[in-house]
């Protein structure tokens, strides 16, 4: 975990640096240009900047160790980030889109093509590099925070190739209005990215399941321990970086509770092999007893042989 930590904070790092000369470039090319598609690439990595500094204080916060007041870690600090970070791309869709709409209804013409294209392929280039090092980083922490940052600056991609699509039709085409559009094509691109990473966020922040995949692997990998007679009531979530799992297991009632607590613990370390990043929490049960309540969930039927949900 803190090797992971130091990986997100040197992808959270490298955003910032991406973000704070493409800043400085788009803003000389925007004034130089006058271009409303290169003003929304400006505003957009301007947000990107915000959104960097907010990744880098999430994956710092999501990497402490648990503490007295936060005994499940603090790994819903990443998903507090990402939501932030979309917070800002839909603002900054809503922005660009403004301005396209009044560019279009003013008739204003872009300037300077040449120095607006020349900056768009400089920003495509670094942001190139920056998107290598994140899916590095996110193959290896499945990070939420820095996979939502990389969302950002996959979208910003398009948008620097929309600009120099809407300065070379507009200068060397003659195409009036093709600024403007191309800066609201690109709001309406942003927008749907910020829903799209939107869903995994709140599915973070609201605990829910694991994918049903995930879950059976783990009912597979129980149904190989002979002494387990089912298991039921598997509850499942995921916080940042880390997952929980917790299930009443069966076992045979005339069993010595020093012996119940030998085979907890063992099955719990040959799960930890399997599942090294989930913190697991077994409950056991004399076999057939079933808690007051809706019934069981998830059960392993130790007489069917395989998983049933």
């Amino acid at each position: 975990m803190a090797d992971h930590g130091r990986l997100n904070r040197s992808a959270a790092f490298a955003s910032i640096a991406v973000a704070v000369f493409l800043v400085l470039l788009k803003a000389w090319a925007a004034w130089s240009t006058g271009s409303a598609a290169m003003l929304g690439s400006l505003a957009d990595t301007a947000l990107d900047l915000v959104a960097s500094l907010t990744t880098l204080a999430g994956v710092w916060i999501a990497a402490m160790p648990a503490d007295e007041d936060h005994r499940f870690g603090h790994g819903k600090a990443e998903a507090l980030a990402a939501m932030i970070q979309i917070v800002l791309i839909a603002l900054s869709a809503f922005g660009i889109a403004v301005r396209a709409i009044g560019h279009f209804v003013e008739g204003a013409r872009p300037e300077a093509a040449e120095s607006g294209i020349a900056v768009s392929l400089v920003a495509m280039a670094a942001t190139l590099g920056l998107l290598a090092w994140q899916r590095h980083v996110i193959r290896r922490t499945g990070s939420l925070a820095i996979a939502t940052d990389h969302l950002h600056y996959k979208s910003d991609l398009l948008l620097n190739l929309a600009v120099i699509a809407a300065l070379a039709l507009d200068q060397y085409g003659g195409i009036a209005g093709a600024d403007p559009v191309f800066g609201l094509l690109i709001a309406l691109w942003l927008a749907w990215g910020a829903w799209g990473a939107s869903r995994r966020v709140v599915d973070n922040l609201m605990d829910r399941e694991w994918p049903e995949e995930k879950k059976q692997r783990m009912l597979a990998a129980l149904a190989r321990h002979p002494e387990l007679r089912g298991v039921h009531d598997l509850r499942t979530r995921t916080s940042g970086q880390r997952d929980f799992a917790q299930f009443h297991v069966w076992v045979d009632g005339n069993l010595p509770l020093r012996e119940a607590h030998r085979i907890m613990e063992e099955i719990e370390a040959k799960l930890k092999a399997e599942f090294p990043d989930v913190e697991i929490i077994i409950h056991p049960d004399p076999e057939g007893h079933v808690d007051p309540g809706p019934g069981p969930s998830n059960i392993l039927s130790r007489g069917s042989g395989r998983p049933e949900t």
